[in-house]
């Protein structure tokens, strides 16, 4: 990624704050243990910078105050917001690499690092902004795939979103276990959600468009939505059960699976577990816990047959099978 000064201050928005020798930089990083000579490095901390020009750095990008006691022969270019000039360089190297973005639900970032069988060719980027820079910039990738959205619209206005679904129907489900059909092939008895299937034919759909290679033999659980069988006083039970409780890290998840209780299991008593004052759409009446031991205790008091625990772990569960063990 060589590049003249004149062009990084240009692309940047940046203000060259000395009169340096050097005219051009071979690369660029924001982790100052990764600066080569010949670098450019984008402080996120002013307190790295030091180690920066210990290890041979030409320029740096900072706002705020700079070191004065700091090489003046280094292009020392200020900025309102480091991240923001990053964001705008990476913009600049993604049109010349012809690089794409898509910005994915949360289930389709799950299903797609599920069911990829080789992930070369696509990135998964990560939440903190330098990792994503360091990524995007030095990465071979062809395209760069994530789910936060106020992050990926930093790096691109509008970035794309799977719309297209392949080919593929419900052929039998229950609310824990999904037997479907895509392009012709069924899969039993499958560890998913039934209304997770429109998740995982759009993410299908976008791997057949890009020729990645899948399976769906992969299918399971995701993180967003993961039911454990217990019996009645809360002990894990392998292989399924008549009580579950569901961890969720997402509400809309919540309201569907009551849905689906309520078309084919009314007999069924579901509760909602939450932290304070979160609003769940059809639910009037959540039990609120300020702590895990305190859903423990709802858990423990409280007649069901499913329920969804908003925001916490399934391995408090486990915590409670050791409790048991104590006495």
């Amino acid at each position: 990624m060589r590049m003249k000064i004149s062009d990084l201050i240009h692309i940047t928005g940046g203000e060259l704050d000395t009169e340096p020798q050097v005219q051009a930089v071979e690369s660029a990083t924001v982790f100052p243990s990764k600066v080569e000579p010949g670098d450019l490095f984008f402080a996120a901390r002013n307190e790295e910078i030091p180690t920066a020009v210990e290890r041979g750095v030409y320029a740096v990008i900072y706002e705020g105050e700079r070191p004065r006691n700091l090489d003046e022969e280094i292009a020392w270019i200020r900025v309102d917001s480091v991240k923001e000039a990053a964001f705008r360089l990476l913009r600049y190297v993604m049109l010349r690499k012809e690089a794409g973005l898509v910005l994915l639900r949360p289930h389709e970032e799950s299903f797609l690092r599920m069911i990829l069988t080789h992930k070369g060719g696509i990135g998964f980027l990560p939440r903190e902004w330098t990792k994503v820079f360091e990524m995007i910039l030095n990465g071979e990738q062809r395209l760069f795939v994530g789910s936060d959205r106020e992050l990926m619209t930093t790096i691109t206005p509008e970035p794309r979103t799977l719309e297209t679904e392949a080919e593929g129907q419900m052929i039998h489900d229950t609310l824990f276990r999904s037997t479907f059909k895509v392009h012709g092939f069924i899969y039993q008895q499958k560890e998913m959600a039934p209304f997770h299937l429109e998740h995982l034919l759009r993410v299908v759909a976008f791997c057949d468009r890009e020729e990645f290679p899948y399976s769906l033999d992969r299918v399971r659980y995701t993180r967003h939505f993961q039911p454990v069988f217990v019996d009645a006083s809360l002990q894990v039970q392998r292989g399924g059960g008549d009580r579950a409780v569901i961890f969720v890290d997402n509400l809309e998840d919540i309201v569907q699976a009551r849905e689906y209780i309520r078309r084919h299991a009314p007999w069924a008593r579901s509760v909602v577990l939450t932290p304070p004052k979160t609003k769940v759409e059809h639910v009037d009446r959540p039990f609120w816990f300020e702590t895990p031991e305190a859903a423990k205790e709802i858990l423990r008091t409280t007649h069901f047959t499913y329920a969804f625990v908003y925001s916490l772990d399934k391995e408090m569960l486990r915590e409670i099978r050791q409790e048991a063990t104590l006495f």
